[in-house]
């Protein structure tokens, strides 16, 4: 089990790092289209939604990262005050609801992106984008995101992480 919490901790720390070069392609795309709007007075076509898609794409993929590294915004004043065995099952609880809460939403993110693919949707703009591409986004990220959440229950069941990340000398 050792094993499959490095595998997922380090496809969650690629996951991490391809949504930021998803957002560094976004913020170059915008600066493509200004120039090419502004300066040389030309009709943009994609740069719109490929860069919506980039922000949306990197918000899924960069989940399994943000929940790896604790970077989500909390508000931990509950788990701070209470003692060590309530704080330990307040944590298993809000993660088992979090990890079935991602396996739904992997599901039926999966069936969107499939009846993409099965219909051949394509965006409504004039850059006519396949939407499988961007919807597949989701259902990868949820899936890595599901598979961080069994690595983080794990971790916490053995107490190989504390719960909510608080230590003794961290409430000193």
């Amino acid at each position: 089990m050792q094993a499959y919490v490095r595998v997922v901790r380090a496809i969650s720390q690629l996951c991490g790092f391809f949504a930021a070069a998803l957002i560094a392609l976004g913020v170059l795309v915008v600066c493509h289209m200004v120039f090419v709007r502004y300066v040389l007075n030309y009709n943009t076509i994609w740069q719109t939604d490929f860069t919506t898609y980039c922000l949306i794409a990197a918000t899924f993929i960069g989940s399994p990262y943000v929940l790896m590294t604790r970077g989500h915004v909390n508000v931990d004043v509950l788990p701070y005050y209470l003692g060590a065995r309530p704080r330990f099952w307040l944590a298993l609880v809000s993660a088992s609801v979090s990890f079935v809460f991602c396996i739904v939403l992997a599901v039926l993110t999966f069936l969107f992106f499939k009846e993409a693919w099965d219909n051949r949707w394509v965006s409504d703009t004039m850059w006519r984008a396949r939407l499988w591409i961007p919807y597949s986004s989701m259902p990868i990220g949820l899936g890595i995101l599901t598979l961080q959440y069994v690595a983080d229950i794990y971790n916490l069941v053995t107490g190989r992480e504390p719960p909510f990340g608080i230590t003794a000398e961290r409430r000193a």
